[in-house]
């Protein structure tokens, strides 16, 4: 077997094998060994996600299909194309919700406890595949890019806004003819036209630019959440390790003082027994002793 089926290998494990798997990879990963002891083992979040791909491929795949689709279309849209961004940001949701329960379905079949920062954390690495991480070996949990993603698109009608148009001569000073006599100008529908369309493309640039800081603002709000959801997961998990390993080590305790209290029971009733051997034995030894005497003065 190849390295990386190795590794697709590695990923697909259960949590708790993951770092002896990876070690043993290691030894016979030659001039990539250092690397490969490198991989931390991933969050709850990404294991999951990374379950979704290797036993649900159908579903894995079509959440990376509508993912593609929202991105091209919204490129599109910000070219000046056309594009359904309603059709395909719905589609999109579908297929982040059907992923959302396959996963959570698979991580409630190994074993494992779904809790609300879990979801949470799981949700919004579907949201934001695919990753740079080959499929199916993520390490990390995810936050959805956002407009970072569509960097570099240019907005048709200006990126940073429409440009203002300069103003031409007013109409009341507009002449025709050589002897400068004013003449009263009729708006042409075309000027008009053109006003209206650059008030227009004016609007929707800053509609853009307020859309995109509410986007980062709420982004960032999120990514925050998501943060401290995860970190309370794992300081929950780390707790409910705690407190496994201390009741097996109150099990232990417990097996050692029944024995312990078994044998301090069965040295008692030795003892009890040797002190009545002892002052049976002192009774024969004084009945012995009264008979010589009466011998002697006999």
């Amino acid at each position: 077997m190849s390295l990386d089926d190795d590794l697709d290998r590695l990923y697909q494990l259960p949590l708790d094998e993951f770092t002896a798997a990876r070690n043993e990879i290691a030894k016979r990963a030659g001039a990539r060994a250092t690397e490969i002891k490198a991989l931390t083992k991933p969050p709850i979040a990404a294991w999951a996600v990374n379950q979704l791909h290797w036993k649900d491929r159908k579903v894995y795949d079509a959440l990376i299909e509508a993912a593609g689709e929202l991105r091209a279309t919204h490129k599109a849209v910000l070219s000046g194309k056309r594009g359904d961004l309603r059709f395909a940001g719905k589609e999109h949701e579908d297929a982040i919700e059907k992923a959302l329960k396959a996963t959570l379905a698979i991580l409630a079949d190994s074993g494992h406890p779904v809790t609300d920062a879990t979801r949470h954390a799981i949700a919004q690495t579907l949201r934001a595949l695919p990753a740079d991480d080959p499929a199916g070996r993520l390490t990390r949990a995810l936050q959805p890019g956002g407009f970072e993603m569509l960097a570099g698109i240019a907005v048709k009608g200006g990126g940073t806004g429409a440009r203002a148009a300069k103003p031409g001569p007013r109409r009341e000073d507009r002449s025709t003819g050589s002897s400068g006599a004013r003449t009263k100008h009729k708006p042409d529908p075309d000027e008009r036209k053109l006003a209206e369309a650059r008030d227009e493309s004016t609007a929707a640039a800053r509609g853009l630019r307020e859309a995109e800081q509410t986007a980062r603002r709420l982004e960032f709000e999120a990514a925050r959440a998501a943060r401290a959801a995860a970190k309370a997961d794992e300081e929950l998990t780390d707790a409910r390790a705690d407190l496994e390993a201390a009741r097996t080590r109150l099990d232990t305790a417990s097996r050692e003082a029944t024995a312990a209290g078994r044998k301090d029971l069965a040295a008692k009733r030795a003892t009890e027994a040797a002190e009545r051997d002892l002052a049976a034995a002192r009774k024969r030894a004084e009945a012995a002793d009264k008979a010589l005497a009466r011998l002697e003065r006999s």
